[in-house]
């Protein structure tokens, strides 16, 4: 009963705030709810506090003692949803499959999948030396074990 409230009144915020979506949520026996969240342009403190407000300010304290915890997705955590794909274009990304890890620039986000490029030196076919060959990995998201966005300052 009381995660169907929550619920219900966590989406209605989202509706509301069409830029943000939800990342996790969840509410353990002690009634500590747990929301995280992200925004296709990012989150501020604002975007967090209105979530929070949407939900205390409509339930009742005094019938039901609970916490509240509101956060957005840190800039670590790894990636799991579409829409986090799709605003992280053209920054580079570490992404493991089950078979490999590969680094390089997030250039495409589709529907089923992403697509990777990066740089790589290669001996030449002929000769001796080494070329700079420009690479690419179309990886579906069910591949996608693990993703993060590399920060780099």
């Amino acid at each position: 009963m009381f995660k169907t409230e929550v619920t219900k009144l966590l989406d209605t915020a989202l509706i509301e705030r069409p830029d943000l979506f939800l990342i996790d949520f969840s509410i353990n026996s002690e009634n500590h709810i747990k929301v995280i969240i992200d925004g296709d342009k990012g989150v501020l403190v604002e975007d967090c506090m209105f979530i929070s407000r949407a939900i205390e300010h409509n339930l009742d304290r005094e019938e039901l003692d609970f916490s509240l915890e509101v956060m957005s997705a840190g800039a670590a955590s790894p990636l799991t949803h579409m829409r986090q794909y799709k605003k992280n274009i053209n920054r580079t990304l570490s992404v493991r499959t089950n078979s490999e890890e590969i680094e390089g620039t997030l250039t495409e986000a589709k529907d089923d999948n992403i697509t990777l490029e990066w740089k790589v030196r290669e001996p030449k076919p002929i000769g001796k030396g080494k070329v700079t060959v420009k690479k690419e990995a179309i990886i579906p998201y069910e591949n996608i074990v693990e993703a993060k966005v590399m920060i780099k300052f």
